[in-house]
């Protein structure tokens, strides 16, 4: 086993993505236009929020008559993916199985709704997308096609 070998096994295995650079405006862009693609062709009135690494807001759209609440939420739904770096119904999943899930509920943290997803370049986190105004299955459709976008 060489040096470098013998380093490399002692580094232990993240249970999620590690964080890399952050989205570029571009790539950004590409994950929100497609996101309001799939929203558009649906006829979702969407809010869609693209974060960095950092959990910074990079990109906002708010889709004609999406309702004002969902600014917020789909932009809190992107900063809880990009924090814990998973989607944000692996928490909304949580919560359904009860018992000491629930104490997710005193988490002030995180937004336990479908609809964010971490994007991924080269296996590391660069940002998140967040998206609100529909049932949240739809919000994660939407999502869904946004992360694609980037074929990540």
């Amino acid at each position: 086993m060489t040096k470098s070998d013998s380093r490399a096994a002692n580094v232990p295995q993240a249970l999620t993505p590690l964080y890399g650079a952050p989205i570029t405006l571009d790539e950004a862009t590409r994950v929100a236009d497609a996101a309001r693609a799939e929203a558009q062709r649906h006829g979702w009135p969407m809010v869609i929020a693209v974060a960095d690494s950092g959990g910074h807001l990079v990109l906002l759209y708010r889709l004609d008559q999406a309702q004002h609440g969902s600014v917020l939420v789909a932009q809190q739904k992107a900063k809880t993916a990009v924090d814990f770096r998973r989607p944000t119904g692996a928490f909304e999943s949580a919560l359904a199985d009860g018992g000491l899930h629930w104490r997710l509920l005193g988490m002030t943290n995180l937004t336990p709704l479908e609809g964010g997803l971490p994007i991924l370049r080269d296996g590391r986190v660069i940002g998140a997308i967040g998206v609100s105004g529909m049932q949240s299955t739809q919000d994660a459709q939407a999502a869904a096609a946004g992360v694609g976008a980037l074929g990540a």
